[in-house]
């Protein structure tokens, strides 16, 4: 723990820095960014206090500023995590590239399947006399924490692989508690997706349980047991 918070600490700064000044690089491009998000997920949105609008440009800009950033980010979190076991060289390479490539797999997903079916799903209880008027702020929040979330937990074979390359966990505990393990994706879909409908839960519930699946194939074509 002392040898991952060093390691930790020593690129925190500098990242730090790089994503304050990528938010404020950002920040004068997201009106264009909030209508192709907007015209992707939404109709009109509106505000209600004088600093929403501002408030809300500057969160989509710090998302955006995360989203470019992230393969620094995962970088320096898997060789904080690495140094301890002596994760290095090409194994630390192949665990960053991976994990950036399954993080945006998920933030796309969940943008052009998850999110358009549980907004339309929502919206859906709408009607003549019962009309949305959708926050900018709130709207803001709802779809970057979602995005974020989605990413964050296709990250699952390659922490899956990590565990069982430091011997932490093993191949065998996974195959051992599939049913665990489905019993707890079902609760993050439950919590994680937009509705509580069937088909959207399942629509982040499927695809998770397959990555899981996916953990153990990685970890016996790499012969970890």
């Amino acid at each position: 723990m002392v040898i991952f918070l060093m390691e930790l600490r020593r690129s925190v700064r500098g990242l730090g820095i790089s994503i304050i000044v990528a938010t404020a690089g950002i920040f004068f491009l997201t009106p264009e960014l909030l209508l192709m998000v907007q015209g992707h997920l939404s109709d009109k949105l509106y505000f209600f206090s004088v600093a929403g609008p501002f408030l809300a440009h500057v969160k989509l800009a710090l998302f955006a500023a995360l989203y470019i950033i992230m393969p620094w980010i995962m970088a320096v979190l898997w060789r904080a995590m690495g140094k301890p076991f002596g994760v290095k060289g090409s194994q630390l390479f192949f665990f960053v590239l991976f994990t950036c490539l399954l993080f945006y797999a998920g933030t796309l997903f969940c943008y052009f399947v998850t999110l358009p079916f549980g907004i339309k799903f929502l919206l859906g209880f709408g009607s003549a006399d019962l009309q949305p008027v959708i926050a900018i702020g709130r709207f803001v929040n709802f779809t970057t924490i979602f995005i974020l979330a989605f990413g964050v937990i296709f990250e699952l074979p390659m922490f899956m692989v990590f565990m069982a390359k430091v011997g932490m966990l093993t191949r065998g505990f996974y195959e051992r508690n599939r049913r665990y393990a489905l019993l707890l994706i079902a609760i993050l879909a439950a919590l994680l997706t937009p509705t509580p409908d069937v088909v959207n839960m399942l629509l982040m519930g499927g695809p998770l349980y397959l990555l899981y699946e996916a953990g153990i194939i990685i970890l016996r074509m790499m012969r970890i047991k």
